[in-house]
């Protein structure tokens, strides 16, 4: 572990830097654009367009990191990431913000796809597990301490932008001043939709579709509270509380999907996901009842904190419940196809779930979970009938964020590495922390 932190302190450093940023981000634009009386659909859409932008650099990103180099790609992203963010303190409008959020997902895709080719360059067979260990306590905490900063000042303040961007831009320091050498970026051959859907069909449903919740849950959980008229500091609780469960949760359902056949697995949290949406929503009628009827936000929080320990270890379970029915040669392959389908359901979570909340009211945000979370679920009972469960030895529950790109698959300890890389960069490693002139 140590030498795990000697060799990549500065990448992980560089890493929570810049999550923290993400984090604080994610909660204050949703605030702020409801401070700021935009419409749920405006708000839904704007906030879709980081995932649309996380979709496009997903697969046009590997290219230009091959010609221009890690450090120099990180350099720009991360700079870029940083100005983009001051614009929307300047540039107060859906359409404005929608566009600065697809550069914003762009670049964040950038910076994640080098964090975890780095991890994997610097990995190996015995290490991978403690590797990916550190790097989901670094993401998940740093978003997490992040998501409290929405108190330094109010939403509506140009400080808050500027602290968002002063953390991405010291993220920089530590990654430009590394001595290490840059890693040899290896090529990542993904599954087509119809192949993955062939070889798992509940796989691939389930990522389309838990992309789909998942992006709705943390781009409008900051929008739902507000709504709710929760002050700053709630908000910042429930932001907290959704990110810390979810992280907790993805060794103890992890290893009871090693255990028990992780279709069933699959099933029981989906449902158990929507049941603790369910609770949320009675939980918060009680807030706001007249006199002594009212109930304070206790079973608001314990709701949450339930529904995200159910919900978000769902993708790495699907993935290994995908790893059950290939061979171990192709897993990293099945999860950048697992990791395509996500994006494409991630694309329009936001906007969807916006839309039943411009319906239904702010509640329209869980009765979005609960029926997406059920249609998972529904599916995962009928290809239990059609198909029977297979073991394969190889496959194995590995706790997965919910950034994680194709790249960073290889980080599953359960991997090989692969063994033809890509035309590496034509620039030097000399070079490539040369200064531009």
């Amino acid at each position: 572990m140590q030498k795990i932190l000697k060799n990549s302190w500065a990448l992980f450093l560089g890493m929570g830097l810049i999550m923290l940023s993400h984090g604080y981000q994610g909660s204050l634009l949703g605030v702020r654009a409801v401070k700021e009386e935009f419409s749920l659909t405006a708000t839904g859409f704007m906030l879709s367009g980081y995932y649309i932008g996380y979709f496009i650099g997903a697969r046009t990103i590997t290219g230009l990191i091959s010609r221009v180099g890690h450090i120099r790609v990180f350099a720009a992203f991360a700079s870029i990431a940083s100005i983009v963010i001051l614009m929307h303190s300047i540039f107060v409008n859906p359409f404005t913000w929608f566009i600065l959020r697809i550069v914003t997902g762009i670049s964040m895709v950038s910076i994640y796809t080098i964090a975890e080719s780095w991890l994997n360059d610097r990995s190996s067979n015995k290490n991978r597990g403690s590797v990916l260990s550190i790097y989901m306590i670094v993401l998940y905490g740093s978003m997490a301490i992040g998501m409290f900063f929405l108190n330094f000042s109010s939403p509506l303040n140009f400080q808050p932008f500027i602290l968002i961007s002063l953390f991405m831009s010291l993220a920089l320091i530590p990654i430009l001043l590394t001595k290490k050498k840059a890693p040899t970026f290896k090529k990542i051959t993904g599954m087509s939709l119809k192949e993955l859907y062939k070889v798992s069909p509940l796989g691939m449903v389930g990522s389309l579709f838990y992309g789909t919740t998942q992006s709705a849950l943390f781009s409008l959980i900051p929008v739902y509270a507000a709504s709710m008229n929760f002050t700053i500091l709630e908000i910042s609780v429930v932001t907290f509380l959704v990110a810390i469960s979810g992280a907790l949760s993805q060794w103890p359902i992890g290893k009871f999907s090693d255990t028990f056949d992780r279709r069933k697995v699959i099933i029981y949290t989906t449902f158990a996901a929507a049941f603790f949406a369910f609770c949320a929503i009675l939980a918060s009628r009680q807030i706001y009842l007249p006199g002594d009827l009212a109930s304070s936000k206790f079973w608001f929080y314990i709701s949450i904190i339930l529904f995200a320990f159910a919900s978000l270890p769902m993708f790495a379970i699907i993935f290994a419940h995908t790893n059950d029915y290939i061979a171990k040669e192709k897993f990293v392959a099945a999860g950048a196809g697992l990791q395509f389908a996500f994006g494409l359901g991630a694309i329009s979570g936001p906007f969807l779930c916006s839309l039943l909340m411009n319906i239904m009211g702010p509640n329209g945000y869980f009765v979005f979970l609960i029926f997406f979370h059920s249609i998972i679920g529904i599916f995962g009972i009928h290809r239990m009938r059609v198909r029977d469960t297979q073991d394969n030895p190889d496959s194995q529950f590995t706790p997965l964020p919910q950034t994680i790109t194709p790249i960073g698959m290889e980080l599953n300890p359960t991997t090989e590495p692969i063994e033809e890389p890509v035309k590496t960069s034509s620039v030097s490693v000399e070079e490539e922390n040369k200064p531009v002139n």
